[in-house]
């Protein structure tokens, strides 16, 4: 009963982390997108240093370098460190998935908007992104999901989520076989509820356009 209740406070920890990488990955994602897009050489250089970096290096080796990097710096616990790692990679990914949406709308949309007197900024917001955020649906429930499940390698910096409680729960009882399927069946629950969750909202979205 213990090690059920266990599982179930781990699985909690790893949906909030989760949840917060999500947010901050979307957050950075958006902003890098525009960067990338953007008339600045300046900014579109370190946007694509960022995206560059990320994507090319290893994600546990991420963490561990922006946990020692930003508990240096300032006092945080394990968890948020471990948020915060997970948000700045997925921000990587999520800004190409942003930028090939905005990119993929029409031109003439664009073109037609600043015909109507209004100006790049305010294109943006009311014309162009409404439909890249529809294009990149699809492509951000997959990010979302592989979110999810990169949250188990916050188990290096000290986190009890899913997989840091299974290694523990493995090295104490000596049944490394039971305690690993048990914690991929919870990941494989949350995961098909995140798939349920998201194809709801791509049908209410209507994202295919059918």
């Amino acid at each position: 009963m213990r090690t059920y209740e266990g599982f179930l406070k781990a699985a909690l920890v790893t949906l909030k982390i989760t949840a917060i990488a999500i947010v901050l990955g979307t957050l950075f994602g958006i902003v890098f997108a525009l960067m990338k897009i953007s008339r600045s050489k300046i900014l579109q250089t370190i946007a694509n240093l960022y995206i560059t970096l990320i994507r090319g290096t290893p994600l546990i080796v991420q963490i561990m370098f922006l946990y020692y990097g930003i508990t240096s710096i300032v006092v945080l616990s394990n968890f948020w460190a471990g948020a915060i790692a997970l948000g700045v990679h997925n921000g990587a990914y999520i800004a190409e998935i942003f930028r090939g949406a905005i990119q993929g709308v029409d031109r003439g949309q664009r073109e037609a908007s600043l015909a109507l007197g209004m100006n790049r900024t305010q294109a943006m917001r009311r014309i162009i992104f409404p439909q890249a955020l529809r294009r990149a649906i699809p492509p951000l429930g997959n990010q979302f999901i592989i979110t999810l499940k990169d949250s188990s390698l916050v188990y290096v910096i000290g986190v009890t989520e899913l997989f840091g409680l299974a290694n523990r729960e493995a090295a104490a009882s000596f049944m490394p076989f039971e305690t690993f399927l048990v914690v991929g069946l919870y990941y494989l629950v949350l995961v098909l509820i995140f798939t349920w969750l998201l194809k709801l909202y791509e049908n209410r979205l209507n994202v295919d356009g059918s």
